[in-house]
C-alpha cells in the first residue's frame, strides 16, 4: 500500500531548492519528484510567468480549449465525524437533512434541465444515513440521464465501491484533507474519519473496484501547501504505476468560511494557489485539474486555460439547495455564484469550450473483472 512521506522531510526538500533547480525543471520535459519541489518551492515564485506559459502550452496540447462543467448535489449533512474545519461536524448545531431518493432525483433534474450532463453526488459522512443500498437506488435512477455521476461520500470497502461501480457511479473523489500525519490528528477530533491510513487507503480501493476515474486532494489551509502538493504528487505517481488504465483527477480547495467559524492555519493566496496548479499540470500533463466555485469568478476566469480541466457552477452546497433556496446548512459558502449559462458564456467568450458530455455509461466496462485493464 501506499506509504506517505514524512511531511517535514518533503518540507525541508522543497525549502532547500534553488533557482537552478527550478530553471532546470523548466528545461525538462519530464518532472521528477525532485522537479516539481523545485517549481513550488519559494524559489520559483519569480518564475511563476514562465510555468503559467509551460502551464498553459501542456494544457492546450493535451486537453484543447475545453472545460469540462459539473455541479455537486448534496444529498445529507448528517456526519459521525467532528473534524475542526467543517460546516457539517457532529459538533455543529445546524439543521440536518437527508434528502429520500425521490428528492435526490428532483435535484438532479433540476440541474439536467440548468443543461449539466456530469453531476457530483456529495454527502456528510454517516453510514445510517448515506450507505451503499441507499447510493445504489439514488445511481440507478440517474445513470440513464446524465453523461456521468461522481460521488464524494464517507470511504467504502472495495466491494462496496464495485457495487456502486455496477449501478452508474463513473468516478470517485475522496480526498485525504491533510497529509501532514500530525495536523491530520489535531483537526479529526473522533470518528471514522480519525484513521488516516484507512482514508488514505481510498483510492486504491476505489480503482481496484474497476471505476474509471479517481479523485484526490487536500484541503489547503490547513498545513503547509507546498509539503501538501508533493505529498499529492507522491501520491498520484504511485497511483498510476499500480493502476495505470484509471484516469485521475486533483482538486485544489482552499478553505471557505463554514459553520464552526474555524480559521485556516495556513494562509494560502491566490499566487500561491496558481503556483501549485502550474507545478502539476507540469509534473503530470494528463491529470485533470479541478477549480470549484469555492474561489472567486475573477480568479476562475482568469485561470481558464493555464492549467485547470474542469469547473464546477452555479453550486449550492446545502441539501435540497437548488429545489429550495431557503435551504439551510451550507458545507461552505462558494465564491463563484454564476450560473451554468454565465460560466458557459464566459468559456465561449475566451475562445474555449464548455463541455457538457464527453462520456455516456454505455462506455462503461468493469475493469475490476479482467486483468489486462
Amino acid at each position: 500500500m501506499f506509504q506517505a512521506p514524512d511531511f517535514n522531510t518533503l518540507i525541508k526538500q522543497i525549502n532547500s531548492s534553488t533557482d537552478t533547480d527550478v530553471e532546470k525543471a523548466l528545461r525538462t520535459s519530464r518532472l521528477s519528484l525532485d522537479d516539481l519541489a523545485a517549481l513550488i518551492s519559494p524559489a520559483a515564485e519569480p518564475f511563476l510567468q514562465q510555468m503559467a506559459t509551460r502551464s498553459s502550452e501542456i494544457t492546450l496540447a493535451r486537453f484543447g480549449k475545453t472545460t469540462q462543467l459539473y455541479a455537486p448535489i448534496y444529498l445529507s449533512n448528517y456526519c459521525t465525524n467532528r473534524c475542526a474545519y467543517c460546516g457539517f461536524s457532529a459538533d455543529n448545531r445546524i439543521k440536518r437533512k437527508c434528502l429520500t431518493i425521490d428528492e435526490a432525483e428532483k435535484e438532479a433534474m433540476i440541474l439536467h434541465e440548468r443543461g449539466f450532463q456530469h453531476i457530483l453526488l456529495v454527502s456528510g459522512e454517516a453510514e445510517n444515513a448515506v450507505d451503499v443500498e441507499y447510493m445504489e437506488a439514488i445511481s440507478l435512477r440517474l445513470r440513464d440521464k446524465f453523461a456521468a455521476v461522481s460521488i464524494e461520500i464517507q470511504p467504502m470497502s472495495t466491494e462496496h465501491y464495485h457495487r456502486l461501480f455496477l449501478a452508474g457511479i463513473t468516478a470517485v473523489a475522496v480526498y485525504q484533507e491533510t497529509y501532514d500525519r500530525d495536523m491530520y490528528k489535531q483537526v479529526h477530533l473522533s470518528g471514522k474519519k480519525r484513521d488516516y491510513d484507512y482514508r488514505l487507503e481510498t483510492p486504491a480501493r476505489v480503482a481496484k473496484a474497476g471505476m474509471r476515474e479517481v479523485g484526490i486532494g487536500a484541503l489547503l489551509g490547513l498545513s503547509d501547501w507546498r509539503a501538501e502538493g508533493l505529498s499529492i504528487a507522491y501520491h498520484l505517481q504511485w497511483l498510476r504505476k499500480k493502476f495505470w488504465s484509471t484516469a485521475f483527477t486533483v482538486s485544489f480547495p482552499r478553505m471557505r468560511p463554514a459553520t464552526g467559524e474555524f480559521d485556516p492555519l495556513e494562509i494560502v493566496t491566490e499566487s500561491n494557489l496558481s503556483q501549485l496548479i502550474f507545478a502539476l499540470r507540469l509534473f503530470d500533463q494528463d491529470v485533470g485539474l479541478i477549480v470549484s466555485t469555492r474561489e472567486e469568478a475573477r480568479y476562475r476566469d482568469g485561470m481558464l486555460g493555464l492549467g485547470p480541466t474542469r469547473y464546477s457552477a452555479g453550486s449550492c452546497t446545502a441539501p435540497g439547495g437548488y429545489g429550495n433556496s431557503d435551504s439551510e446548512a451550507e458545507q461552505f459558502s462558494v465564491g463563484d455564484h454564476r450560473t451554468f449559462t454565465e460560466v458557459s458564456e464566459m468559456i465561449k467568450q475566451k475562445g474555449f469550450d464548455p463541455i457538457c458530455k464527453d462520456w455516456d455509461c454505455g462506455f462503461q466496462i468493469d475493469k475490476s473483472t479482467d486483468p489486462a485493464l
